[in-house]
Formats: C-alpha cells, sequence, structure tokens
C-alpha cells in the first residue's frame, strides 16, 4: 500500500462543505498530498432549468451557465480560502455532468489515491441519511473512499 499523494476531495457548496475541506486539509498536510477540491454542476439541474426556460426569449441558457460557472468558481475560492490550512497544496476543478460519474472520472484523470466526501450533501429528504452521491461512490470507487458525517462536517 502506498501513502495517498493526491487527495480529491468532492464540494457540493452546501453548508457541509467547509468541515469536508478542513479535514481533508489536515490529511494532505499530514500526508503532504496534494489537495484537488472538485464540485460538480449537476447535469439533472442543469436538464431542469433549461426545460423550464424554453419558450422565454429574455433567458439565454448559455449565459445562465456561465454565471453558474463562476459563481460556483468564486465560491469554493472563498472555501479555500476560509478553510484550507496553510502549506496545502489545493487547487479546484469545476465539472458539469452527474457528479458520481463526474467524480470517477475525475479520480482517474487525476490519478488520486484517495477521496474524501460528506455522507450529506444538498438534498433534504431521501437523501436524509446518507447522500445520493455518496451511496453511489462507497459502490463505484476504484481508491479508497473517506467520509465525514454531517455532524463532524459542521464542526467549528
Amino acid at each position: 500500500m502506498t501513502q495517498p499523494r493526491k487527495i480529491i476531495a468532492a464540494v457540493d457548496l452546501s453548508e457541509f462543505s467547509p468541515g469536508i475541506v478542513r479535514y481533508s486539509g489536515w490529511l494532505a498536510l499530514q500526508l503532504n498530498a496534494e489537495l484537488v477540491l472538485v464540485n460538480v454542476i449537476n447535469q439533472r439541474d442543469l436538464d431542469m432549468v433549461h426545460r423550464t426556460m424554453i419558450g422565454y426569449e429574455s433567458f439565454s441558457f448559455p449565459d445562465y451557465l456561465e454565471d453558474q460557472e463562476k459563481s460556483r468558481t468564486a465560491q469554493v475560492k472563498d472555501l479555500v480560502e476560509a478553510n484550507c490550512p496553510e502549506g496545502v497544496k489545493c487547487r479546484s476543478l469545476l465539472r458539469t455532468g452527474v457528479p458520481y460519474r463526474e467524480l470517477l472520472e475525475t479520480v482517474k484523470t487525476e490519478k488520486a489515491q484517495l477521496m474524501v466526501v460528506g455522507t450529506k450533501g444538498r438534498g433534504n429528504l431521501a437523501d436524509a441519511l446518507v447522500g445520493s452521491t455518496a451511496r453511489k461512490l462507497y459502490r463505484r470507487s476504484p481508491i479508497p473512499l473517506l467520509t465525514i458525517p454531517a455532524a463532524f462536517a459542521e464542526l467549528p
């Protein structure tokens, strides 16, 4: 077994994301590993917006997507500045698609050795105990998967 040199951390910009960044940042510091934060714009949400806004001439889907990308990039940057320990080599990636698939693809392209995810994400009812993305990653991840419980992620 080799020590992880690259850690992927999934951040969905929920209230649990700061805890995930803090913990994965601390872990990266201890292991002298690079930390790659990944945020995925869910294709399902984009499809819903696109279907809803068809027929509204004043709505531009490309502009909407560009705004989403700019907003999320800024939010992740703020998340890193506020929560990533000093001295950690940290960068972020923004992907668009099905979250668990994009995370698994990022694991491959980045050649990561560890992935950190929260057990609870942005959903409320159906995914109250374990988020749907986390559940899918449990079954499909080719690398070790570290899960951060919601209660732990909320700690200051």
